[in-house]
């Protein structure tokens, strides 16, 4: 960590609060308050990644700068500023209120913010303790490694932390807190500026403030754009839209639910940000959503998510229109997320149907089968994958995908399998589907197995799990009968593999 070159391109050309720490509270015309870290009693480095350490360009350790016991020269420290709406709702000024940034990270080839979430009160933390259990930060950094090497768009993580001390949580939010063992993760993303961030100024009409964070964000991170005219900012607009599509699209292509998509978790990047009440889904339901805050309506549920996305885009879209001439020009910017989200999503099932090019006349081949799969329990990552496997189109080589085998409608699966076939000539594209379709993914009884143990101090089953799923598309015979599974009956219904909240 000592090594690394820090930079503050943030702090220097963005305004900030002219207060540095202090309690929560309310901020104006600031995009962020320097707060240092929280010192902790007894961090101690549980989890690493080396992939992302030798990116950076650092070495095993440090467990007092990564759990917020100590900083470094060269480090400023702060959380951000931003709103959001959160279910549908406006609810004012949110920010970081338990995650800090470090500073930023010039390696050379690219500029990292590094950040410790679970690291401390800051001006934003509102009512909360600004910390982090184990149990969500495990998930983190999991979830975070498992993307990646999914091929999704993701924040990074270099490292989870136990910080000694135990911190209180309700669980189920049912009025049941109890004490947990606290963690940190530190979080490695190229920024951490999300669609609240402009929601925020624009909100509160601080079009100075506004402009400011746009032409730092289009400078440092969209520098092929420029916002000199509407035109030119529609074009960064363009490229946010693509971006934030490309990545619902492969959540849908893994079967992934975000489960808490709101404005102030939505990266300007087009990364999945803020793992909280995510999960797999096992069964093809297009209607579950992980999250119990959103039991009841659902907003964020699995077939949702490319609408909500949509939805959230155009509250970005108003919160840019204060610096623009003709604001009505921002319909072009929604029009073309549409767009692209059709374009990626109908590459996403020709690669999952090893079809080469889809063709509208294929949109009914996939509603009966997306039909189908919603007929009775069906694994959806089991299914796809033996489906890029078969030699003849014969439901029984996809029994296995199945939770009960005698509500399979035979006759309908086979008559869907035929016509798939002949649209394939008898040879679907199985590297293709290989690529597309992972064997692995991290369901929430398996990242559940990995919590148990690591509350023992075990953390063999997360290590494991680490290294399964860096080859999410690869066979590995020697996990396949332990990790190539559907979802135990014990998991169907218990805390944190059927439903989570969003406490942490």
């Amino acid at each position: 960590m000592k090594s690394l070159n820090w930079v503050s391109r943030f702090l220097d050309e963005t305004p900030g609060d002219s207060e540095v720490g202090g309690k929560p509270r309310q901020v104006l015309g600031a995009c962020w308050s320097r707060v240092k870290p929280t010192p902790t009693p007894k961090p101690v480095l549980r989890l690493w990644s080396y992939k992302m350490a030798e990116e950076l360009g650092v070495n095993y350790g440090g467990d007092e700068f990564l759990g917020g016991k100590d900083i470094l020269d060269g480090m400023d420290c702060y959380a951000q500023r931003y709103g959001g709406h959160q279910f549908g709702n406006w609810a004012g000024q949110l920010g970081d209120g338990r995650a800090i940034t470090l500073g930023e990270v010039d390696t050379g080839a690219k500029v990292f913010d590094i950040q410790l979430k679970g690291s401390g009160v800051t001006p934003y933390s509102r009512f909360a303790d600004g910390k982090a259990v184990l149990r969500s930060s495990i998930r983190e950094f999991i979830c975070s490694e498992a993307m990646y090497y999914l091929g999704i768009p993701t924040t990074r993580v270099l490292s989870m932390v136990t910080t000694g001390e135990d911190v209180v949580r309700d669980v189920l939010y049912n009025g049941n807190p109890a004490p947990e063992p606290g963690a940190i993760v530190c979080r490695v993303a190229e920024s951490f500026i999300r669609f609240g961030s402009f929601q925020i100024h624009a909100i509160t009409g601080d079009t100075e403030t506004l402009r400011s964070l746009v032409e730092y964000t289009v400078k440092h991170h969209f520098p092929k754009h420029n916002i000199a005219t509407d035109e030119s900012i529609i074009e960064w607009l363009k490229q946010i839209a693509d971006e934030t599509a490309l990545m619902i699209a492969h959540w849908m292509r893994v079967g992934f639910v975000h489960g808490v998509m709101n404005t102030d978790n939505m990266s300007i990047h087009g990364l999945t940000i803020d793992y909280g009440p995510y999960g797999w889904i096992e069964d093809y339901d297009l209607g579950w959503t992980p999250n119990t805050t959103d039991a009841g309506r659902k907003r964020y549920r699995f077939g949702n998510q490319a609408q909500i996305g949509a939805w959230n885009f155009a509250r970005l879209l108003e919160s840019i229109g204060p610096i623009m001439s003709d604001p009505e020009m921002l319909y072009q910017a929604l029009d073309f997320f549409y767009e692209s989200y059709e374009i990626h999503s109908n590459s996403m099932w020709a690669d999952k149907l090893g079809i080469e090019v889809l063709e509208k006349s294929d949109d009914e081949l996939i509603e009966e089968m997306t039909s189908l799969l919603q007929s009775t329990e069906t694994d959806m990552t089991i299914f796809f994958r033996l489906l890029s496997s078969i030699d003849t189109p014969d439901i029984k080589h996809l029994k296995y995908a199945f939770y009960k085998v005698d509500e399979i409608p035979v006759e309908q699966w086979n008559n869907w399998l035929n016509k798939w076939w002949k649209r394939v000539d008898s040879n679907p594209d199985k590297t293709k589907m290989n690529k597309a379709n992972p064997k692995y993914v991290l369901r929430n009884w398996m990242a559940q197995l990995a919590i148990d143990a690591a509350e023992e101090e075990d953390y063999t089953i997360a290590e494991e799990l680490c290294k399964l799923l860096e080859n999410p598309y690869d066979d590995q015979p020697d996990f396949e009968e332990k990790w190539f599974q559907k979802r135990p009956e014990w998991a169907r219904n218990r805390v944190g593999c059927s439903m989570l909240s969003c406490s942490s």
